[in-house]
């Protein structure tokens, strides 16, 4: 990837942490923040949207590598063991409730690519992103270990279960705030992931 399109993806990214609205961006102002001119935006990559898009793939995989790391650190702590059930759901589903408290974070670059694809009429180039799965892959191997009576049909059902509550939580706070009558801090992220392990962990354990 050439100096430009970084600077561009660099600009996209800024902005989209600055942005209530992914409608506030333009190509001009893009290519004045990456200091280029308006057509490198369609040159580098097709089109504002595409760069959007490149953008949020950029910061996803950031957001993945968190994830691996957290899991990484579970298996090593207690290898050659499986690691613990606990703590590789809070690997899976933390990093996202963490980015979304953090204002610091880039969870807006990816708030905004969910809300663009929604309403976009080129789904196509979303999909890989929205259905990519491969990252999933390695939490399903070990929760095969600690769940071995579970088909992967059901782990990766009890995981799709596991990351529609984390959207919801992330998403939804005021609405959550309202449900648990204001009993749960969903500000803390520390006690927002001990309770979404609390109620997917059973999911995955033996039953009775």
């Amino acid at each position: 990837m050439n100096h430009t399109s970084v600077r561009l993806l660099d600009a996209c990214e800024r902005l989209l942490c600055e942005a209530d609205c992914v409608d506030d961006l333009t190509v001009r102002r893009l290519a004045t923040e990456a200091g280029t001119t308006p057509s490198s935006v369609s040159y580098h990559f097709g089109s504002q949207e595409r760069l959007i898009v490149a953008t949020a793939e950029r910061v996803y995989r950031r957001l993945n590598q968190e994830r691996m790391n957290l899991l990484n650190r579970a298996v090593q702590k207690r290898h050659p063991e499986p690691p613990e059930l606990e703590e590789v759901i809070a690997a899976l589903v933390g990093p996202s409730v963490r980015w979304s408290l953090d204002p610091a974070s880039q969870y807006r670059v990816l708030a905004h690519f969910n809300a663009m694809s929604q309403r976009s009429r080129d789904p196509e180039i979303y999909r890989a992103i929205i259905e990519g799965v491969e990252h999933h892959k390695a939490f399903m191997a070990y929760l095969r270990q600690l769940a071995p009576w579970l088909d992967d049909a059901a782990i990766g059902w009890r995981m799709s279960c596991a990351l529609g509550i984390r959207s919801q939580v992330t998403r939804s706070r005021v609405r959550n705030e309202v449900l648990t009558g204001h009993a749960i801090d969903f500000s803390d992220p520390d006690e927002v992931i001990a309770r979404i392990v609390e109620v997917v962990a059973p999911m995955f354990r033996r039953p009775c």
